[in-house]
């Protein structure tokens, strides 16, 4: 186990960091997806009552890799949100770890839970629902493209790995397309059907761990 595993996606050189994020070197870039800003604030105001701390949490974790790596660009392949943008803790947590790392380039792509963000004043930079970084197409969802790598999240895949019960976050590898794993550790996810050739590479205690392939 090691807490990167580097690996080739249309012909550039990556790591599947068991943090939940892929860090592209080449272009100094750290790519999350399904970050889900103020979900548990979300469900609070719902009436259910949840510990607080998870946005803070995820945060601080996002901190560390940016120590550990020379990151320049921060994309998030969407659902920057979960919900309406009330100015509950989460916000004003993210504009101190913003202020933390002003000069850090974030760049955002819509996701189905994002209709807030643009007022949600987050000194970041809306992509649209996709955008063009070299062989690679960053958008939400998990719809491949004829001839780009396509980078995406949304279903938040989990694995299993052998002899335990409980699922891990998981990098999902598919032809031409990687669904990367939720970086918020408040969500639930899928356990995807592997077609010949696929993979996954799960996220366990920050180590990133490839499973056999189909």
């Amino acid at each position: 186990m090691a807490p990167e595993l580097p690996t080739t996606l249309a012909g550039e050189q990556v790591l599947l960091l068991g943090a939940r994020a892929l860090y592209w070197p080449a272009r100094k870039a750290l790519l999350i997806a399904d970050l889900h800003l103020g979900k548990a604030d979300v469900f609070r105001r719902a009436g259910i009552g949840l510990p607080s701390g998870g946005t803070g949490d995820d945060l601080e974790r996002l901190s560390v890799l940016l120590q550990q790596h020379a990151v320049e660009t921060l994309w998030i392949l969407g659902d920057v949100l979960h919900g309406a943008a009330h100015r509950a803790a989460w916000h004003r947590q993210w504009q101190g770890w913003r202020e933390q790392h002003a000069a850090l380039e974030i760049g955002a792509l819509a996701g189905n839970h994002d209709r807030a963000l643009p007022k949600a004043d987050l000194g970041l930079t809306l992509l649209g629902e996709q955008l063009q970084a070299g062989p690679f197409l960053l958008r939400h969802d998990p719809h491949p493209h004829p001839s780009l790598h396509v980078l995406c999240g949304h279903v938040h895949p989990l694995a299993r790995l052998p002899g335990m019960q409980r699922r891990w976050p998981a990098f999902w590898l598919r032809e031409r397309l990687t669904v990367l794993p939720a970086y918020s550790r408040f969500t639930a996810g899928i356990a995807p059907v592997l077609a010949t050739g696929e993979q996954l590479v799960a996220c366990v205690e920050d180590e990133a761990i490839a499973l056999p392939a189909r």
